[in-house]
């Protein structure tokens, strides 16, 4: 079904557009992919308060982020669900609900990686610690003034889905649209495409230089594996972040360019769902790909209804990779469940 668009006088844009409505197929996609980002979202606040032995101060900064992430699933599920045709009033709350809690989540994953590469590179847990504070401020400060503008000056609503799947944003009917674009959401991602790569990538050849420093790891496998796995981890942080991203960047461009590409259905999927699903990824990468949390999701899975993990594969299982300070540095170690105080413990470590 097609529907005919008409502009206001108040618009500054030319002719009238016959913009066909969201497949049905594409839409049950993205709703798929909302409810599993907030499943996700979900999944990771309440482990974290389930368990006293995982609120580290790490883990605490991704329950934030997840707040994030699910909200914006929820907005963007009624979004894609209602699938607007026109600025209607909850078009426009949806779009700022979306808005501020997406442009909170580029900013918290960004402040995220910065803690880790204090707390491993630069190993001052201390002033890691002290930057928290500063996250809030910018994380929240920044998207609440951007949207608070954007809202007052009438610019976010209905965008055709020319840069989005069914839910409303920047409506591109204003002159400034690509202002507003960049302001509430587009510079923020571009940036992080930059950011997030460079403070991981530094992480992961600190740790390496750190392993290769250790006569240990040469000769316990358990050490290596667990180096492999944080290791892993590292790589998929920024690599998953980029590949559900990239996609929304790209349909942004062919919007500029004024290509009709915009309307391909296999772009439109991959867009819906790397704007959906980020409380998705973040679940897998740190709970179900997280040894610990794993197990305890999971024990008869992994070791039976009645037994530990240690009773069924031996001792070296119950072994996990941390970053412990012993002088000026942090060096990487293998050392006995349970026997350690995990308070500052990187998000990263295997034995969260």
């Amino acid at each position: 079904m097609e529907l005919e668009l008409q502009t206001t006088a108040a618009d500054s844009v030319t002719p009238t557009a016959i913009i066909p409505r969201l497949p049905l197929w594409i839409k049950v996609i993205t709703l798929t992919s909302c409810t599993l980002s907030i499943l996700g979202s979900a999944l990771i606040i309440g482990t974290f308060f389930a368990w006293k032995d995982i609120r580290t101060a790490s883990r605490r900064l991704l329950v934030i982020l997840s707040l994030t992430d699910f909200w914006t699933a929820v907005a963007l599920f009624y979004g894609v669900y209602t699938d607007f045709m026109d600025s209607s009033v909850d078009c426009i709350v949806q779009s700022i609900v979306s808005t501020f809690m997406g442009t909170s989540s580029f900013f918290w994953t960004v402040s995220i990686a910065i803690y880790l590469y204090i707390t491993i590179v630069k190993t001052d847990t201390q002033l890691a610690g002290s930057l928290t504070k500063y996250f809030h401020v910018v994380s929240w400060g920044v998207p609440l003034v951007v949207v608070g503008c954007a809202a007052g000056l009438q610019k976010l609503g209905y965008d055709k889905s020319q840069v989005s799947v069914g839910w409303c944003w920047v409506k591109l009917t204003t002159p400034d649209n690509l202002l507003w674009m960049l302001l509430t959401g587009k510079l923020w991602e571009i940036l992080a495409y930059f950011i997030l790569p460079a403070l991981y990538i530094a992480m992961k050849r600190h740790i390496y230089a750190q392993g290769h420093t250790q006569d240990c790891y040469r000769f316990q496998r358990s050490a290596v594996a667990a180096m492999v796995k944080v290791d892993r981890k590292l790589t998929f942080i920024p690599l998953v972040f980029v590949l559900l991203r990239v996609w929304s960047t790209i349909r942004f461009i062919l919007t500029l360019s004024g290509s009709p590409a915009i309307n391909n259905p296999v772009l439109l999927v991959l867009h819906g769902i790397g704007n959906t699903f980020q409380g998705g990824a973040n679940c897998i990468l740190f709970c179900l790909c997280t040894e610990k949390i794993r197990n305890k999701l999971l024990p008869n899975m992994l070791c039976g209804p009645r037994s530990s993990c240690c009773s069924c594969q031996g001792a070296a299982c119950c072994s996990f990779l941390r970053l412990k300070l012993l002088g000026p540095k942090y060096v990487l170690q293998i050392e006995a469940n349970g026997s350690v105080n995990r308070e500052d413990e990187p998000l990263l470590t295997e034995n969260h």
